[in-house]
């Protein structure tokens, strides 16, 4: 059974669960892995590399919101100037790839068309077995670039075919979504303040 397993009569009730299960799926997140990923992005940064991130539907969002986080966000007060591309955002793009050749193809086009040996993708998905993220990861990892993939539920093949799976104990699509934008979010200030100086650390909010 997955969250919820009854009707609730009240919202606060409702609310007292749902909170409970997103700090269980928060506090299953593999703190080494993390910092795996935290190293891998860094590394990346700083050697002039890109960073590819892509989902669908709300986990689309959380990738575009990635975008804007990473981007302007880490560099704020630091010598990091991140480049990162969202797969997730050029409609334009996705839906010719999506009409002429197939969704499923609609990441991996686009990785094959500007994507690097040593540049990195992170994937975002709950079930982590959308065809398109999976054929994202297959093409990534063969040709040269590191993947991070985002997961819930049992993980799916994104898990498997991952150099690094941040996985959080879901099995509801808002819960693990939630988990992985605080993952995202986790990610981008705690690079951030690695970058900055102590001082300026207190004097700026994150």
């Amino acid at each position: 059974m997955t969250f919820p397993t009854k009707s609730y009569s009240t919202i606060a009730n409702f609310c007292d669960d749902y909170v409970g299960q997103l700090a269980r799926a928060a506090g299953s997140i593999d703190q080494d892995r993390l910092a795996d990923a935290s190293d891998l992005l860094d590394d990346t940064f700083q050697q002039g590399k890109w960073l590819y991130v892509c989902g669908n539907g709300g986990s689309a969002a959380i990738a575009n919101h990635l975008l804007c986080d990473y981007a302007k966000c880490i560099q704020t007060d630091t010598n990091v100037r991140p480049r990162v591309i969202s797969l997730s955002a050029n409609l334009e793009m996705i839906t010719a790839i999506a009409n002429d050749i197939e969704y499923d193809d609609c990441f991996s086009y686009q990785l094959a068309t500007t994507g690097q040996p040593g540049d990195v993708l992170m994937t975002i998905s709950a079930s982590g077995d959308s065809e398109n993220i999976v054929r994202a990861i297959k093409w990534a990892s063969e040709n040269g670039m590191h993947s991070i993939a985002l997961t819930g539920f049992n993980g799916g093949r994104s898990a498997e075919l991952a150099s690094i799976n941040l996985h959080v104990d879901g099995d509801n699509y808002g819960i693990i979504e939630d988990a992985h934008q605080s993952i995202m979010h986790i990610l981008a200030q705690y690079l951030r303040q690695a970058h900055m100086v102590d001082d300026t650390i207190v004097e700026r909010k994150f």
